[in-house]
């Protein structure tokens, strides 16, 4: 163990996905698949009570275009204060995006609207710099937009072309293993982190403390960080055991 030690920390995000003003978690990203665990100011505080140092906070319903959580959100936010927010959901034009650094957001994590506005993404990450996260929700290589719902053109091309607007930080997601407990996609994140020197956050699939030492072991060629949902909420394992193999 003392080589593994050595290794660079992982940085841990566990997931609050807000849907109709409830926890949810969700298998495969599918409207209609939530599972409900209560109230998202209790979760947050939760996680941030047990060391969680990032939490990722997701507008499901902003995600899925059927109104948003703003109010909630925020409250969300002003719980956990000190702890950082990943803030993802339905953030497509310049509205959204002020309101959500404006609710205490500290990164904003780009889905759709990068794909579908690649001109309005590049201004923003001009712009903004290490606020903006994109997120590169894969099914094999091809990319999923609108709540995974739609097509979102090819990985590489997408990236390529984040990468010439200088894009901050990634976060992959292989749709697949989302909320599957089955394990994280290891090949998708080392072939994502070949082709960019910028961070790369893990999604999807993580269900044992196994899976982020595994993780772990990818911090040197890039990953900065993994969003822990399902696995936590089920009791696979607690947050402060999970911290512990992460390194912190």
């Amino acid at each position: 163990m003392s080589e593994f030690n050595n290794t660079p920390e992982l940085v841990l995000l566990p997931a609050v996905d807000v849907a109709d003003g409830k926890a949810v978690r969700l298998t495969q990203g599918e409207a209609g698949s939530e599972t409900s665990y209560g109230d998202p100011v209790d979760a947050a505080a939760e996680w941030a009570d047990q060391g969680a140092e990032w939490i990722h906070l997701v507008d499901l319903d902003a995600a899925f275009g059927r109104g948003d959580n703003r109010g909630l959100l925020k409250k969300v936010i002003r719980q956990v204060r000190g702890v950082n927010v990943e803030l993802s959901g339905g953030i497509r034009d310049d509205a959204s995006l002020e309101s959500a650094l404006e609710i205490g957001a500290k990164r904003i994590n780009l889905g759709t609207a990068a794909l579908e506005n690649p001109e309005w993404a590049a201004n923003v990450i001009g712009q903004y710099g290490e606020a903006i996260a994109v997120g590169l929700d894969v099914r094999g290589t091809t990319l999923s937009a609108r709540g995974w719902t739609q097509d979102g053109g090819d990985l590489w091309t997408v990236l390529a072309r984040l990468e010439e607007a200088g894009c901050a930080r990634y976060v992959v997601t292989d749709v697949t293993k989302d909320g599957t407990l089955r394990g994280p996609n290891l090949d998708l994140l080392r072939e994502v982190m070949e082709r960019t020197a910028r961070p790369v956050v893990a999604s999807g699939g993580i269900s044992s403390l196994d899976d982020i030492a595994a993780l772990r072991e990818l911090v040197p060629l890039g990953l900065e960080g993994a969003i822990v949902g399902k696995a936590l909420y089920a009791g696979a394992f607690t947050l402060p055991e999970a911290l512990d193999v992460a390194g912190h």
